[in-house]
């Protein structure tokens, strides 16, 4: 491949995983945030809850997947030096996508309280179900923005700029963590609600109106059902309005069968989930989101070859998830400690939270390789085939969610998570090297080698912490963050004399750029 794709990607990679860490950093602080003001409780159960309704509204459109979709139907257009109708189409998807998506959030609204009973079964306390109504309904409308929001930032993406769709994330944790700092000692966690609906009106919306317009956006309302472009659009769109992607399946389950559990559970769940994936967009989602205009271009340019190098290898970087995972369930409860145990959040939810996490952690490498596995169909606009096998495999893992929900409550739900998203990507990753003829055999030994690796490391770990460490108390901040530094000082060690001592490239690579960074300029 050539050195200035990998440059580009690079680059981009470099402002997107800025991004998202920063986001997922800010993410946390929101938590952080809500744990304070909420603790492990039922409000805060009832504040999750409430995102499941505008979730499928986001799901319907398609809204997480403009940049996915939208990408290739104008980057087409660009290619062909046809800019002006570029912008045609951009006009009739939002204007015909955006009526679709007003009139369901006005349905959505009036329904909220009967959604809710549905989605909701295993809580039927009326004031429980109450105040999520409340919150959904002050969620819902933010969804239109996500939508407009998400177009504006793919024709940004399709002109390879980043800067200005990457700040949006951070502003709308920003947003919300205001909203709870200012109005959460008042109304409660209804005070994060309103803060969803001010940053996306600013993060999501306003200044991403602003960089499309840098770009060059001209828009005009315009109804043409007929555009050719529009029916291609609907055409890869359908699949993943109606298809049960990892992440939004993940979101559903955890709450439906969350719900059957004692109160707090499902703040549990959130916590931990969240907790990991800080992880994953470390590692990631930046990456995915960075290559995918690159994989688009190698489709157009019909270089399957290249396009099969640029995945094998970021799945190869990606396993460096492994080991890292292995870390964080050796420190569990001195990270869910540090994060969070303040305010009303107390050492009761602490344990809990940092129980679920071991279970959590166990398919991190799995939502890391998502980031990228379907990107692949993606970029040659076929949204169909993984719909369809994701959505098997999701169906397929229902049994897993039964039956972690009866043997081992919290828990059991987390690994059926996990198990479901390594279900997956597995199935995914296979399909595509049938299909692409990709010689896939390496990256599965070398993932296999991470995990062989990393399971004796963790015991090595986990001794070390019991043992030599066992004087240094974890029920005080100072003994935690002590207990995280010194462990954490021998996990970097054994990565980095196992890397440079194996020439393992994945680790090597990424310390020598770490090490790049860190001089001064």
């Amino acid at each position: 491949m050539p050195a200035s794709i990998y440059k580009k990607v690079g680059i981009a990679a470099v402002i997107m995983m800025a991004s998202v860490f920063l986001s997922r950093l800010f993410g946390l602080f929101r938590l952080m945030t809500m744990a304070y003001v909420g603790g492990r409780s039922g409000d805060v159960d009832a504040y999750q809850v409430a995102f499941v309704i505008p979730e499928i509204l986001n799901h319907i459109v398609a809204s997480g997947f403009l940049s996915i979709t939208f990408i290739p139907i104008f980057s087409q257009y660009l290619s062909k030096n046809q800019e002006e109708q570029g912008w045609q189409v951009f006009s009739v998807i939002l204007t015909s996508f955006g009526s679709l998506l007003l009139l369901f959030t006005v349905m959505a609204h009036v329904l909220a309280p009967d959604l809710v009973a549905l989605l909701a079964r295993g809580r039927p306390d009326s004031l429980f179900r109450e105040n999520v109504v409340r919150m959904t309904r002050i969620i819902i409308p933010a969804q239109i923005l996500f939508f407009s929001g998400g177009l504006f930032m793919a024709v940004q993406f399709a002109k390879e700029k980043f800067l200005i769709p990457a700040l949006a994330p951070i502003i709308y944790n920003l947003g919300i963590i205001a909203g709870g700092f200012l109005l959460g000692p008042r109304i409660g966690m209804e005070g994060f609600s309103w803060g969803v609906l001010a940053g996306a009106l600013v993060g999501n919306f306003a200044l991403q109106w602003w960089g499309a317009q840098r770009v060059g956006m001209r828009f005009s309302f315009r109804f043409d059902f007929r555009h050719p472009d529009l029916k291609h659009y609907i055409k890869l769109t359908l699949p993943l309005m109606f298809g049960l992607t990892m992440f939004f399946s993940m979101e559903i389950f955890k709450i439906f069968f969350g719900s059957y559990l004692p109160a707090g559970s499902i703040a549990d769940l959130e916590y931990s989930l969240r907790t990991m994936l800080l992880l994953v967009a470390f590692f990631g989602q930046a990456v995915g989101v960075a290559s995918y205009p690159y994989m688009a271009r190698l489709v157009v340019e019909d270089n399957l070859q290249q396009l099969n190098e640029l995945l094998n290898n970021t799945l190869r970087y990606l396993s460096v998830v492994i080991p890292f995972s292995v870390l964080l369930m050796v420190l569990r409860h001195e990270v869910i400690f540090i994060l969070f145990q303040r305010g009303k959040f107390d050492s009761v939810a602490t344990g809990h939270t940092a129980t679920v996490l071991i279970f959590m952690l166990v398919g991190s490498f799995a939502f890391a390789a998502n980031t990228i596995v379907p990107r692949a169909y993606y970029a040659m606009q076929d949204t169909l085939f993984p719909a369809i096998y994701g959505t098997i495999a999701v169906l397929l893992s229902i049994p897993l969610y039964l039956l972690g929900l009866k043997v081992m409550g919290a828990g059991g739900v987390a690994l059926a998570l996990s198990l479901s998203a390594i279900l997956q990507v597995l199935v995914l990753y296979a399909l595509w090297n049938r299909r692409a003829h990709n010689h896939g055999s390496p990256v599965y030994l070398f993932y296999l080698k991470m995990m062989v690796f990393s399971a004796p490391l963790g015991l090595f770990l986990a001794w070390l912490k019991s043992a030599a460490l066992s004087g240094i108390g974890s029920a005080t901040l100072f003994g935690s963050l002590t207990r995280c530094l010194i462990i954490g000082a021998v996990f970097a060690l054994i990565i980095l004399a196992t890397g440079y001592g194996l020439k393992i490239k994945e680790i090597t690579e990424l310390a020598d750029r770490v090490r790049e960074k860190s001089r001064p300029s």
